[in-house]
């Protein structure tokens, strides 16, 4: 399938599907925790910025990726002008703040393809990923120099994104861990 197609094809679906160089991929639903986590970011990150001139967008976002790839963050952000794929303007080529949920089942693809197609988005800044398994979030943030530092922050810390926001991880996980989820490995 070409991007073309997939576009045309998706905008037609009752469900999501991500596009990897001609390839399709159903999406799954999250869980409870998955969801409400998701609310709670959406929500930090747009009362977080809504001075700035950005706009927060949910998991209903696609984000194309040079043509090649398309999906569907948890959450993203754009600060400043919003700009589109060249006759897609339902899908997004610039956004600052990637935010990944992560879960047993994605996990992996988050952290490695996922991530590796992210890092080339040039106006990306900060690349989040947040535990389901326990109350923690994992920052890659982009420096001038284009090198990545990574941080990792717990239970009644926070940490500061490129653009100013603040995630506080008691905020984010609010009412969230007794929710059906990911739990970790051997609990």
């Amino acid at each position: 399938m070409t991007a073309a197609d997939y576009l045309a094809w998706e905008r037609t679906q009752p469900a999501k599907h991500e596009f990897l160089d001609g390839e399709v991929f159903a999406m799954a639903g999250g869980s409870p925790r998955h969801n409400a986590l998701c609310v709670n970011t959406t929500t930090v990150l747009r009362t977080a910025l809504a001075d700035r001139g950005c706009v927060t967008f949910s998991s209903d976002q696609r984000i194309g990726l040079r043509k090649k790839k398309y999906v569907y963050p948890d959450a993203s952000v754009v600060c400043g002008k919003l700009e589109t794929e060249e006759g897609a303007d339902d899908v997004i080529v610039n956004p600052e703040v990637i935010v990944e949920v992560l879960s047993s089942t994605t996990e992996r693809y988050d952290r490695g393809g996922k991530w590796e197609s992210y890092r080339r988005i040039p106006s990306l800044t900060d690349y989040v990923l947040i535990s389901q398994a326990k109350p923690q979030i994992e920052l890659y943030q982009r420096h001038d120099d284009g090198s990545w530092t990574y941080r990792a922050v717990g239970a009644g810390e926070r940490v500061r994104l490129t653009n100013g926001a603040v995630l506080d991880v008691d905020a984010i996980f609010d009412r969230v861990m007794a929710l059906p989820g990911d739990e970790e490995p051997g609990t």
